[in-house]
């Protein structure tokens, strides 16, 4: 019998039509078609034969509950289907599908890391709308309903037994509602760098986390014009270090790519090949600490040349190890 090594195995790949449905508008910059640029640029820059599609499916109520309060879930339902064309709690537009279709990107995301933990593939991208870690436990803001980064990182915790979960954030935004979440949480270990000052205007260095959470956050707001090179070396010099000493059992990656050079709501200038260089370092912390499990999962790219590009590189390299 042929036992498949780990060089052997594929990269996941989470999608499904439904990320489409979620559609408030073609004005809006979080629009359907990042999913069509997303799966476009995936097709065109790695080997389909190294990609093994996951079925998505609706995370439950009880697994949402884990980071969001059940008041807020039901809240986020009933306003969806009233028809309302935002969210009562921040600057969210839904449309009559937004409640359905965002349980679904968590449920898609909960399936990558139990694919990954289950040993059916090496990593994992997630290709789901819409976007999540702007999702605070009592509010959705910034496109986002529901976290659906953070409900992963609770579910391997409690599915899969992994005591200590980093989620490493690169989106051009902070990841407001993740760090929330977990600001009291020794457990998971909250790493973004974003662009400083830009919305939602958190991420302040000094923000380390609080009581037993303290120093399991780490925040690197960059300024304006900041190209790859300096985060690369961000994440060498302080993400690395910092990965050492924390020992995560598991990685996911909030994974935007508004960082991206010519994207129309930011101004950091990374190229595609930087996205490939911080895809490498993140592998390479999985590897050493993680036994390889890594989920990656879509949150920003509005520019959809450019989204094309950077996601299709990052899942490039996640394929080829």
């Amino acid at each position: 019998m042929n036992v498949a090594t780990e060089t052997d195995k594929k990269t996941g790949l989470v999608s499904d039509p439904i990320y489409k449905e979620h559609d408030t508008g073609g004005w809006h910059p979080e629009c359907p078609a990042r999913l069509d640029a997303v799966l476009e640029g995936v097709a065109k820059a790695a080997d389909s034969d190294r990609l093994q599609p996951i079925k998505a499916r609706a995370a439950s109520i009880e697994e949402i509950e884990r980071c969001h309060p059940r008041p807020y879930i039901e809240l986020v339902r009933e306003e969806v289907e009233s028809g309302a064309g935002n969210l009562s709690t921040g600057d969210t537009d839904i449309c009559p599908a937004s409640y359905e279709v965002a349980l679904k990107a968590a449920g898609g995301v909960m399936e990558a890391a139990d694919a990954v933990c289950r040993g059916d593939v090496r990593n994992a991208f997630c290709a789901v709308r819409p976007p999540g870690h702007h999702a605070r436990p009592s509010q959705g803001m910034g496109f986002c309903l529901f976290n659906s980064v953070a409900v992963t990182a609770r579910h391997v915790q409690h599915l899969h037994g992994i005591e200590r979960v980093a989620i490493i954030d690169w989106d051009v935004h902070h990841g407001n509602g993740t760090q929330d979440i977990f600001y009291e949480d020794p457990t998971v270990f909250f790493f973004s760098t974003h662009q400083w000052p830009l919305y939602p205007g958190t991420g302040a260095a000094h923000e380390q986390g609080k009581g037993a959470g303290n120093g399991t956050t780490l925040n690197c707001p960059v300024p304006a014009g900041t190209d790859g090179a300096e985060l690369i070396d961000i994440f060498e010099t302080q993400l690395v270090p910092a990965m050492d000493r924390f020992k995560p059992g598991f990685i996911i990656v909030s994974a935007g790519f508004d960082a991206r050079r010519d994207e129309p709501i930011s101004n950091l200038l990374l190229e595609d090949e930087d996205f490939g260089h911080l895809t490498r370092i993140v592998m390479q912390i999985a590897e050493t600490h993680a036994g390889g499990r890594l989920v990656s999962s879509l949150e920003g790219g509005y520019g959809l040349p450019g989204l094309a590009s950077s996601s299709g590189e990052h899942v490039r390299v996640l394929s080829e190890g």
